[in-house]
């Protein structure tokens, strides 16, 4: 039994965490598969293996690179169940009808929490940068001197290839292969990079690259089966698993082979690949040749960490701290490796100035200063794709918060319909109409107020849109705008087709990127709208951050609407709570509180706070359990009996969240006892049966909840929120399990009539107060908590917040924003 904890969030600001990995290299047979669809909405920063401080753990399913969240082992808690919440020591009670006569009595629980970890969406491409910055101008040095590099080495035909970690086609495959395996990466981007387009000629100073819309992964990327058979030869020649040849092949691109062989370090461009099972691999290749010092080597376990830096959250990494990681790692002269990498354009180097006041903005030089004084600055090295994508979202937010929006509607019809909304709604319309970018923030009931903004942009003639982070939010959010009153006119759909009576201007935010939801784009190929309001705002990483700003026409206005209090992006970036902390826009706080039991001890919570709750009606219910058989043998009993008997919810409305994929209490576990109790059979369709619950994840960060309709030679038809989608049968180990029971990260940006929160023994390790909030907050009428962890509950809600997230947003904005 290993853990799986889904966040290495104890890791420190710019520090990847420690992890442990199941071997890939030397390992068995079976080193390399993953499943994308557990990798679906999870923790990036559950892939931040063993590289400087931080005790995270972390486990790839069979070295595949997968991310995955804690396992569930035997949980210690006394018996009986209670109504309500509150402190541990609360008294006895019953609370579910049909529990009553499997639970003894026993002390009542509060409720309780698991592993933390971000997620979101985690898809957009990088947008061209927009007016040259001095940022830009460093990142452009760079790539040029990369190429003179690269020319050198050339002419002295050296037998290395190098520096092409974050170019050209091997990037383009690297991405593609991410997105196949799904899940060595839940909390990376996969995307397209492309050229920027030329900016369209306007009449302002400001202008921006034309965005470009993304374009779906391409099977093509697939590697030929020749160049996997050769890249098999030179991985049985160094003793490391046959299957991992597509991947290699895909993550290498051409050559792949030769590569492998000049250089076996390339090795740790595969997912879930490790230094330590890259070296073997190159000592059973080279020889005498392999040694610890090998240039080779620095380079490559540099671009490594950065990598797992990434997948933590971090856009970029402090120089101090990628030199323990490289001196934990072995590498016996860190600062050469990491000069090498950056000479070989593998990482880029910046200098960020620091001001004497903490959290101040850059003051820019006055002409009389001396040229000579010296102002502290931050040393921090990252990746490119990442670099580039936190330049262009600086440039797009400044391009929005600088410019004033386009005049639709008089001040007066502006004020007309912020006095027919109440409250924080009226303050939120007021804002809009003054300016490019606004935030908005609070809970669940609070998105009431962005639907009376979208109904108040209709009746002023706005082209005005919603975009969800997935599927069940943008139903939801749509059904709300319905009750609210006639929203932004739809006139037709986005493949074209004319809109009908129940369509409402909301899609999600990848449908949106992609053209396949919303308004589509302009002739310039910008969306063709004129407001956008972007809910689950905290899911945004840089990457999607970054296209969505890009893709805004001029004029047009953007609201950010998010609950600051859940869990992050899975992707790097922590662009929500950066703008908030930078105050560079009007920010509008919702006064509107979520009602009932539930909502009280989920703003509870969010502050800090696990307070007792009175629940007449059983909206929270308390489960303790002993170990984790009684842990699964209840949560099944909760779904299948008690919830639809007592609480009136039926059982395929019913949504069980649990810290991890793995042990004996993960998703696998209570997903293969929920199937054989709810929908048995003999899994005739790759281990589905028509009307199995599942959850498919098209690409890394994306989990869509459905149901399984049938198979056939096209491969496996489900239905997701209403839409049909085929899963190819080649794809539907990775990106296709069951979905009775999902991780909080999988379920965040939704919501179902009554949730059961599993929280297992182990799972103590791994608890913060975001997990917590988002598993709790996923309920909208009942909440059951299956608790086996004590006192770790409480102590995680008061003493462990989200960990910081080393990004270079803040930086970039300040010299752009003028009053900064």
């Amino acid at each position: 039994m290993s853990t799986e904890p889904e966040t290495t969030e104890d890791a420190e600001p710019g520090t990847p965490g420690t992890g442990q990995v199941p071997d890939t290299v030397g390992g068995d047979a079976g080193a390399g598969q993953t499943s994308g669809a557990e990798g679906a909405g999870q923790d990036p920063e559950a892939e931040a293996a063993d590289a400087g401080a931080g005790a995270g753990q972390t486990a790839a399913d069979a070295g595949g690179g997968q991310v995955s969240e804690a396992e569930a082992a035997d949980a210690d808690a006394g018996a009986g169940e209670t109504s309500g919440t509150g402190g541990p020591e609360a008294g006895t009670g019953k609370t579910a009808e049909a529990e009553a006569s499997d639970a003894g009595a026993g002390a009542g629980q509060t409720a309780a929490g698991a592993g933390a970890g971000q997620t979101a969406e985690a898809e957009g491409t990088e947008a061209g940068a927009g007016q040259v910055s001095e940022a830009e101008a460093e990142l452009r040095a760079q790539q040029a001197e990369r190429e003179r590099i690269e020319q050198r080495k050339a002419e002295k035909k050296a037998p290395i290839e190098s520096g092409t970690k974050l170019s050209g086609k091997a990037a383009d495959l690297l991405a593609a292969v991410r997105a196949v395996e799904s899940g060595e990466r839940p909390a990376a981007t996969v995307f397209e990079e492309s050229r920027p387009a030329p900016r369209r000629p306007a009449p302002e100073p400001e202008r921006r690259p034309q965005p470009v819309a993304p374009q779906p992964v391409a099977t093509s990327a697939t590697p030929a089966p020749e160049a996997v058979q050769a890249v098999r030869r030179v991985l049985a020649e160094g003793g490391a698993p046959e299957l991992l040849a597509p991947q290699v092949a895909a993550a290498l691109g051409e050559g792949a082979d030769e590569q492998l062989r000049a250089d076996p370090w390339q090795l740790l461009r595969t997912p879930g690949v490790r230094p330590e099972q890259a070296d073997g691999f190159a000592r059973s290749l080279l020889g005498a040749e392999c040694g610890p010092d090998d240039e080779r080597r620095g380079r490559a376990v540099t671009g490594w960490l950065l990598e797992q830096a990434a997948l933590a959250g971090h856009t970029a990494l402090e120089m101090p701290a990628l030199l323990a990681a490289l001196a934990q790692r072995g590498v016996p002269e860190p600062d050469s490796a990491v000069q090498d990498a950056i000479a070989e354009g593998e990482a880029l180097v910046f200098q960020d100035a620091l001001e004497e006041d903490a959290g101040a903005p850059a003051r820019p030089a006055a002409e009389g200063d001396e040229e000579d004084v010296e102002r502290p600055v931050r040393v921090l090295v990252g990746l490119e794709r990442y670099a580039m994508a936190e330049e262009s979202l600086a440039d797009g937010l400044a391009r929005l918060v600088n410019s004033a929006p386009k005049q639709d509607g008089s001040a007066e019809d502006w004020e007309r319909a912020a006095g027919a909304a109440q409250g924080s709604a009226a303050e939120l319309i007021r804002a809009v109409a003054r300016h490019g970018l606004v935030l908005h923030t609070g809970a669940e009931a609070s998105l009431a107020e962005p639907a009376a903004l979208l109904t108040a942009a209709g009746t002023l003639g706005l082209r005005a849109w919603a975009a969800a982070h997935g599927p069940l939010g943008r139903n939801r959010f749509a059904a709300l705008l319905r009750r609210s009153g006639p929203a932004a006119d739809v006139r037709e759909r986005a493949d074209g087709t004319p809109a009908g009576p129940g369509d409402a201007p909301v899609a999600t935010v990848s449908g949106l990127l992609a053209g396949v939801e919303g308004p589509g784009r302009d002739a310039d190929g910008a969306l063709d709208l004129d407001l956008l309001v972007v809910l689950d705002a905290p899911q945004l990483d840089v990457e999607t951050a970054a296209l969505l700003t890009e893709s805004l026409p001029d004029g047009a206005r953007l609201v950010l609407a998010g609950d600051p209090a859940v869990l992050w992006s899975v992707g790097p970036g922590r662009v929500f709570a950066d703008l908030l902390a930078a105050r560079i826009c009007p920010q509008v706080a919702s006064r509107r509180p979520d009602p009932g039991p539930l909502g009280e001890l989920v703003s509870g919570i969010g502050i800090g706070e696990l307070n007792q709750v009175e629940a007449p009606g059983k909206e929270v219910v308390i489960v303790p359990v002993r170990d984790a058989g009684e842990a699964v043998h209840r949560t099944v009993q909760l779904v299948a009996d008690s919830v639809p008997r007592a609480i009136g919810v039926p059982a395929e409305e019913t949504q069980v969240i649990t810290p991890g994929h793995g042990g004996a209490v993960g998703t696998r576990a209570l997903n293969a006892a929920l199937k054989e109790r709810l929908n048995p059979g003999p899994g005739r369709f790759g281990g589905f049966d028509p009307g199995d619950r599942i959850v498919h994840s098209p690409a890394p960060g994306r989990a869509l909840p459905g149901r399984v309709v049938t198979a056939d030679a096209e491969g496996l038809h489900l239905s997701c929120e209403g839409e049909t989608v085929v899963v190819p049968k080649e794809r539907v180990e990775q990106s296709v399990r069951h979905g009775w029971a999902l991780t909080a990260h999988q379920a965040v940006g939704s919501r179902w009539p009554a949730v059961v929160v599993v929280l297992p023994g182990d799972a103590a390790q791994a608890l913060s107060r975001p997990w917590v909030y988002t598993a709790f907050g996923r309920a909208d009428r009942h909440l059951s908590v299956v608790h086996g962890v004590e006192q770790a509950l409480p102590r995680a809600v008061a003493e462990v917040p989200a960990k910081p997230r080393t990004t270079r947003l803040p930086v970039l904005l300040a010299p752009q924003i003028s009053g900064m």
